[in-house]
């Protein structure tokens, strides 16, 4: 799910950069060729992307078509076609993964870890990224511990109704979320108060906003414009996301793993939360990193 922020993700340039670190991170730790391949294959679709950006902001604005919005999906448009340029391959990918094969053995995965330490107001996808998470050791950062301070009521009276603990959702809130920072807004800037990055299917008869998000298709991020629930407050989004656990099958592996922060992640992502095949190890770090502060 981790769906992004679509208005911070276009200004911050398709937020590429923070999932290819964090794609770097897990290669060097596990040496993966898909790793190191997924995260050259982003590096070089930010690039494409930047590129065509710059030539956009060197071409007149004032015309008759030229709006707010017309621009704003000009950007969507871009940034759905540098992936695409990227996926097919231009060579800088192929390049850099090479130099990554031979480079990231030699670096320390805790060095890797220190370029995502610091939350950010873009996606990861999301399903995103563990952006804003420090080690369990340190302290969390003061605008994480403001998140973990406005939201803790909502989860406390989520808890009470469905059993779920207060610490994990607050800290699936915050990794779907980057701590607040990466909430999803529609278009128009329409806020969604969707903490969980929860989608709107057919069934769903509530408000919904459309927003770009990160999807993994056969282990390959991918952009994409997805609706999504949208609520009155986020006690409600609180409220839904604990409801949906209780009461959907497909989770009911979820509900029965919440005495353990590690089996409740595993089951997350078992469940097909979300599509991030890193979603478990991340979800887990978010939480132990809450519990730990």
């Amino acid at each position: 799910m981790a769906a992004y922020n679509l208005n911070s993700d276009i200004n911050g340039r398709m937020a590429a950069d923070a999932n290819s670190l964090n794609n770097l991170k897990y290669a060097a730790r596990d040496n993966s060729p898909e790793s190191i391949k997924a995260a050259a294959v982003q590096f070089e679709a930010l690039m494409i992307n930047m590129m065509l950006k710059s030539m956009r902001d060197a071409s007149p604005k004032e015309s008759m078509f030229d709006s707010e919005q017309s621009r704003t999906f000009t950007s969507m448009l871009d940034q759905q076609l540098s992936q695409q340029i990227a996926n097919r391959g231009t060579g800088l990918a192929d390049m850099l993964a090479r130099q990554l094969q031979n480079k990231l053995t030699s670096v320390p995965p805790e060095a890797l870890d220190s370029l995502s330490a610091t939350p950010r107001s873009m996606p990861l996808n999301a399903s995103q990224s563990a952006a804003g998470v420090t080690n369990a050791n340190q302290a969390l950062p003061q605008n994480a511990r403001e998140f973990v301070q406005q939201m803790s009521q909502h989860a406390e009276a989520a808890s009470q109704d469905s059993g779920i603990p207060a610490h994990l959702m607050l800290g699936q809130a915050a990794l779907e979320t980057g701590w607040g920072k990466r909430q999803i807004t529609g278009a128009d800037g329409t806020a969604s108060n969707n903490l969980f990055g929860i989608k709107a299917g057919p069934n769903w008869k509530g408000k919904t906003v459309d927003a770009l998000t990160t999807e993994y298709i056969n282990g390959m991020p991918q952009k994409r414009i997805e609706k999504f629930r949208a609520y009155d407050s986020y006690a409600d989004s609180f409220r839904d996301f604990a409801n949906m656990m209780r009461n959907n099958p497909r989770y009911e592996n979820v509900m029965g793993n919440t005495g353990s922060t590690a089996g409740y992640a595993q089951a997350m992502q078992d469940a097909g939360y979300a599509t991030d095949p890193q979603y478990a190890s991340k979800l887990r770090r978010v939480i132990e990193n809450i519990t730990a502060a």
